[in-house]
């Protein structure tokens, strides 16, 4: 594989747990190329969250290196992976963690005015468009539902137009056809931006639309990672 966009090599983790340290990851490597679609599958406590808060640098690894378009995320400081993620990645998680206090488009818009961009407002507008709420615009979140949250959420993380999108469980508190129209914009706004996806999820269904699937198991790659077609 030429130029991985993400690359893990040997990474181990280990956290603090009440009997004592735990093992969550066991010597993961791992590459994905650039402009890729990669599912993570497994069981519940295989490690595929923690896996993808490696890839996001939302959790250090304990040993081997994370790369993320070439920087060793391993070597940054907090402070230097706050700014790498806002410049280059959006992350989506299962629950959907918007400000209560800001309306949709303030909440879109705050990822683009920190990193200093002078048309927030009109990028996040434009978002909150392309996922279906633009009227929905002036709206606080406790006003919306689930399933427009999260296309809140969504249109947060692609309006910096990051290289990688990340997304934990994004459909896991949705109802299956407010699910299956999350991953439809999902995989849309990945299309449209050009984003490397590495997606998180327990349905296969959902895994088998990437253009790769990686299953864990117990911490480990369970299997040769595939091809989803195959």
């Amino acid at each position: 594989m030429t130029d991985p966009v993400l690359a893990l090599q040997d990474v181990t983790l280990t956290l603090d747990g009440n009997a004592g340290p735990v093992r969550i990851l066991h010597g993961l490597t791992l590459e994905v190329a650039r402009g890729a679609t990669v599912g993570l599958v497994g069981p519940s406590g295989s490690g595929k969250s923690s896996l993808l808060m490696l890839m996001g640098g939302l959790e250090r690894a304990t040993s081997g290196r994370v790369q993320a378009l070439g920087r060793d995320l391993t070597a940054l400081d907090e402070d230097a992976l706050a700014r790498f993620r806002r410049d280059h990645m959006g992350v989506v998680f299962q629950s959907f963690h918007l400000i209560p206090t800001m309306t949709a488009l303030e909440n879109v818009a705050t990822p683009l005015e920190l990193a200093g961009q002078r048309d927030a407002f009109d990028r996040a507008a434009a978002e909150l468009e392309a996922v279906g709420l633009g009227h929905r615009a002036g709206h606080y979140p406790a006003q919306l539902s689930g399933g427009e949250q999260q296309r809140v959420a969504l249109a947060r993380a692609a309006a910096p137009r990051p290289e990688i999108l990340l997304a934990d469980e994004p459909t896991g508190n949705l109802d299956s056809a407010t699910g299956t129209a999350i991953v439809d914009l999902l995989f849309g706004l990945r299309d449209r931006h050009g984003a490397t996806l590495v997606l998180v999820t327990h349905e296969r269904r959902l895994a088998e639309r990437c253009d790769r699937v990686v299953p864990l198991a117990d911490g480990r790659i369970a299997a040769d990672a595939r091809e989803a077609a195959e």
